[in-house]
């Protein structure tokens, strides 16, 4: 408890630090000091306190912020901006200012701000950049948003590795000038075919005379540009670089990526899935327009009401069991509820386990049985603890004699462990089978699984009060 105090008085007092900053930012911005002036004292400040103030500024402030400092500056600031409003603020430039701004930005990130905006400022835009940031974008566009390729950075440092130590340190200071991903340079042949990698630190503390070669790590990882993302995110993470090459279909590096390239593509992966598991097509957010909402929900419910029209169905299959037995129907959500819960649990275990590509089938069947022993045993202690519960429910409560509580309540509990039994197969054997045909396992989402597990628990639980409670026992 002492220690959770301690961190959030630390919390308190770096919020309050910057919120002191911000404002002092915000003072030098309106102050009469000159533009020299100004810009010295700006500098003084770290990139995100500045972009921090720049929402509580007005647009005027803002354009004279812009006035003061330089393109390269502003770019710095804007890096520490959520990409969604960045147009937002290139809106308050004049167009020669913004396309300088932009120009002073990595490759991938013009791509992406590029893609937010429309046709024709995009093009009026791209029209300003230089020839070799035109090309760079271009590189990244031709691979589609699925691809490696498209999520890679341009920003690194490549050495030949027909040189010395010294020859090297020179090549990496003449490319650091527009490169500033140094901790990892990457070594290629005289045809430019990726060799292997150098650590900074291990090139600054060789001899002069070295040869290169010498200290390569040849074993380095790399990724093909073509690749898909969800085929090699995990493979990738393991091996926690900070930055891995990228080749083209001739093995030659056309760009690296980053662990901070890295955390974005986990991130919208487990957005993407996080949406198949509530039934989306697709990720929403809170500005999104009604009718793009609802084409992202629609196809999954369309499916969902025809499924639910076959429970229905089933239902009605019963509906002499329901006259019979009145009683049984006050459970029946208890059964669906608790089907439905051990599916969605199964379910999210698969998904994680399939991520892994190397599961072998040996290891799946493993899965499959430790799911079907999970539900079956956490059936039988939920179905004993509802025989017992629901017995005295309905003998104390519902007058009905000892006999017939118990009867209602053991094949309640009966069909309890059996439809958590089936749930828990229904919701590790259908993303097995989607991940089979390779289609994303998510797709089998909650709503689904929940669909399908009340169908399972509908025919399990009037099928067993039929068989027990009517034709065995004629009640």
């Amino acid at each position: 408890m002492k220690e959770q105090m301690t961190e959030k008085k630390k919390l308190e007092d770096v919020t309050e630090v910057q919120m002191k900053y911000q404002k002092e930012i915000e003072a030098i911005v309106r102050g009469m000091s000159s533009p020299k002036v100004m810009r010295d004292r700006l500098l003084d400040y770290h990139e995100n306190d500045i972009a921090a103030a720049l929402e509580d500024m007005n647009p005027t402030e803002r354009q004279r912020l812009y006035r003061i400092l330089n393109a390269e500056e502003i770019s710095e600031v804007l890096s520490y901006i959520d990409e969604e409003e960045i147009p937002f603020y290139l809106e308050e430039m004049d167009m020669k200012k913004k396309a300088a701004v932009v120009s002073e930005m990595d490759a991938d990130e013009i791509a992406d701000l590029l893609r937010q905006m429309d046709k024709k400022e995009r093009e009026t835009l791209t029209e300003l950049l230089d020839e070799e940031v035109r090309h760079k974008i271009d590189l990244i566009d031709s691979f589609d948003e699925e691809q490696i390729g498209n999520r890679m950075s341009t920003n690194y440092v490549e050495i030949p590795s027909n040189v010395t130590v010294k020859q090297a340190m020179r090549e990496l200071i003449r490319q650091a000038a527009d490169n500033d991903n140094i901790s990892t340079l990457y070594i290629v042949d005289e045809n430019r075919i990726f060799c292997g990698a150098i650590s900074l630190n291990d090139l600054i503390i060789a001899r002069e005379d070295t040869n290169l070669e010498d200290l390569i790590v040849v074993s380095y990882p790399f990724v093909y540009a073509t690749e898909e993302i969800a085929d090699c995110i995990e493979w990738i993470k393991d091996y926690s670089e900070d930055s891995i090459p990228v080749l083209d279909e001739e093995n030659r590096i056309i760009g690296v990526i980053t662990s901070q390239d890295i955390v974005e593509v986990v991130d919208d992966e487990m957005g993407e899935d996080y949406a198949m598991l509530a039934g989306l097509t697709a990720e929403e957010d809170l500005e999104e327009p009604l009718k793009d909402s609802i084409k992202k929900r629609m196809p999954w419910l369309i499916v969902l009401l025809g499924l639910g029209l076959v429970v229905s169905s089933v239902v009605g299959m019963f509906e002499h069991v329901v006259a019979e037995l009145t009683i049984v129907m006050c459970f029946q959500s208890l059964i669906l509820d608790m089907a439905g819960n051990v599916g969605t649990q199964s379910l999210a275990v698969t998904i994680r386990v399939l991520m892994d590509e190397n599961l072998t089938a040996g290891q799946k069947v493993h899965l499959v049985f430790k799911e079907a022993r999970v539900g079956l045993s956490n059936g039988l202690i939920l179905g004993m603890m509802s025989i017992i519960l629901i017995g005295c429910y309905i003998y104390f409560f519902k007058s009905g004699s000892l006999q017939f509580a118990f009867a209602v309540s053991g094949c309640i509990g009966a069909a309890l462990i059996l439809a958590m039994l089936i749930s828990s197969l229904v919701g590790t054997l259908i993303p097995m089978f989607f991940h089979k045909i390779h289609i994303d396992p998510a797709v089998a989402s909650g709503p689904l699984i929940t669909t399908v597990n009340d169908l399972v628990a509908v025919v399990t639980y009037y099928g067993l009060a039929w068989l027990f409670l009517i034709e065995m026992l004629h009640y």
